[in-house]
């Protein structure tokens, strides 16, 4: 790593070399540093770290105060959302169709006309899938993918990246549905990064920087398969 400086602040380079600073020290933005690759290795390190990338053109990678979390145990379901729940009208798969899920997160939608999910964001969480480290949620309608949510699982985290949903309350279910996974499965922290409208309605929270990097270092060396072989619900 290469330390740059310019009138304002520090600004960390990285090389080829594997390696993040402290993100202790990111700007008052929660910008860590630039620069590096997309590998798997490397994105792995940066989520045992705390940092996550954000854009390609240059690499930067992120560690934002506060932090938004799900709390397992805190998940707001609203009598609307718990009633289309209980109808079951939607499908849920996990792992099913992963680069569909991400393509959909990518896509245009209502009042977002462009995202920071790249080519090139595909193509390294799709290797990050293929090795067993990202993973998808789906909900269909019928045979169409309706809705989905992809993260990282490393340990008892689980690293949730975005969504989509093409109708009403389809990534409400899936999250849902994702949250009874993560308990049962015995993970400890569920990171959302930062907070939301539809995130705070659905009971998100935040933490400081430094109470999120403890309950990260916990939950990381926790033994946990997110395992969603035989996951199904029928819709």
């Amino acid at each position: 790593m290469l330390r740059c400086f310019d009138e304002s602040m520090p600004v960390v380079i990285l090389n080829h070399r594997l390696g993040f600073p402290n993100p202790r020290f990111a700007d008052a933005e929660g910008l860590v540093a630039v620069g590096g690759d997309l590998s798997v290795p490397r994105l792995l390190l940066a989520y045992r770290s705390g940092i996550f990338p954000w854009t390609v053109d240059p690499i930067t990678w992120w560690s934002p105060e506060p932090r938004a979390i799900f709390e397992l145990d805190r998940f707001h379901v609203s009598h609307s959302l718990a009633k289309t729940i209980r109808k079951g009208v939607f499908g849920i798969t996990f792992d099913h169709a992963f680069q569909q899920v991400m393509d959909g997160c990518a896509a245009p939608a209502l009042g977002r006309r462009s995202t920071w999910i790249t080519r090139e964001f595909i193509d390294a969480y799709t290797e990050l899938h293929h090795q067993g480290h990202a993973h998808s949620i789906e909900c269909w309608e019928g045979e169409r993918l309706v809705g989905g949510i992809y993260g990282v699982a490393i340990g008892g985290l689980f690293a949730g990246e975005s969504m989509f949903h093409r109708v009403s309350n389809a990534s409400k279910v899936g999250l849902f549905h994702l949250v009874e996974h993560l308990r049962q499965q015995g993970f400890l922290l569920f990171d959302i990064q930062m907070l939301t409208p539809i995130t705070f309605q659905l009971g998100g929270s935040t933490l400081g920087r430094k109470q999120y990097l403890r309950r990260l270092a916990r939950a990381v060396e926790k033994q946990c398969l997110f395992d969603a072989r035989s996951f199904l619900k029928a819709g």
